[in-house]
């Protein structure tokens, strides 16, 4: 049997361990998931970055990390990781993440806000079609490709923005620096799905903020740092930026002094645009240990250097 220790936090074992089970009987491993493995014997480890482990040393016959998050920025540069760390890519994650994004590019590309709370009254306000309006996603991975691709079925008018050139059907698709001038220029509604990188940290500064057209919409499901708070309140409080639909923040939960939470044009949800569903990402990680076993490359490698 494969020795595999869960380090995803004991408080997720419950609802990861039948999951798990199954998916490796599907599959056809023999795991071992016993949870009692010396260091030693242990040959891989599902994962999450806020685990106990934190020192991969003592697992000298250890092949492979499998994070059952996205999001890798928290492990990436730990030294003591000499093995493939694979990120989580599922259907229920990207699923969840297009239900969340094409929500709310509906909802501010059809004006419901005011007529949800009542301020506007009997004023009728009828939308341009989606044809008629420009969406910017930027990142061009899973999920980001996924959102494009949604939004560009529903006729939006998609660009699609990446550090790496990329082609994908219906969007168009730009990279560097100067294709990142162009996309916000074209954003009246902007999507952030990039990963957390040193490149991408604070992203939307005042420079780029400044390049949204008059009124842009923002919203953020990808990383809190992608944004530089103050930058996006003033933007906000001058007008530039329309509104902000923010999930992700640089301190989670959102501290409750934190001028968000207040502000009229932001709109604050707790970090529920996705999540990872044990019985959606579970054969994810059998089938890449099965892969693994089988001497085939693993799916979802995280190019460390990258960050993801």
């Amino acid at each position: 049997m494969i020795p595999i220790l869960f380090a995803a936090g004991a408080e997720r074992w419950d609802a990861w361990r039948d999951p798990l089970e199954r998916s490796f009987r599907e599959v056809g491993v023999t795991a071992d998931l016993s949870q009692d493995h010396a260091p030693d014997a242990v040959r891989y480890i599902v994962y999450a970055p806020g685990s106990e482990v934190q020192d991969f040393r003592p697992f000298t016959e250890l092949r492979a990390v499998l994070n059952i998050w996205a999001g890798v920025e928290h492990i990436t540069d730990n030294e003591t990781l000499a093995v493939p760390l694979t990120r989580m890519v599922d259907p229920g994650l990207t699923e969840g993440m297009v239900e969340y994004v094409t929500g709310h590019v509906l909802r501010h590309h059809l004006g419901m806000d005011p007529y949800i709370t009542g301020a506007l009254g009997w004023e009728p306000r009828v939308p341009p079609l989606a044809r008629n309006r420009s969406v910017t996603v930027l990142g061009l991975g899973a999920l980001g490709g996924a959102c494009a691709q949604a939004l560009a079925a529903l006729n939006f008018r998609v660009t699609g923005w990446s550090r790496r050139p990329k082609e994908l059907p219906g969007i168009r698709c730009l990279h560097g620096e100067e294709g990142l001038t162009e996309a916000l220029s074209a954003a009246e509604i902007l999507v952030l799905l990039l990963p957390r990188t040193p490149e991408t940290e604070e992203l939307m500064n005042v420079e780029r903020l400044a390049v949204l057209p008059d009124g842009a919409v923002l919203i953020n499901p990808g990383r809190g740092a992608l944004i530089e708070d103050a930058a996006l309140l003033a933007a906000l409080d001058s007008g530039h930026v329309g509104h902000a639909t923010l999930d992700v923040f640089h301190t989670e939960p959102l501290p409750a002094e934190h001028p968000f939470w207040s502000h009229p044009s932001v709109t604050v949800t707790p970090h529920i645009a996705s999540e990872t569903r044990p019985e959606t990402a579970a054969p994810v990680i059998a089938e890449n240990i099965r892969r693994a076993e089988a001497g085939l490359p693993l799916l979802h490698v995280v190019d460390r250097q990258a960050g993801y």
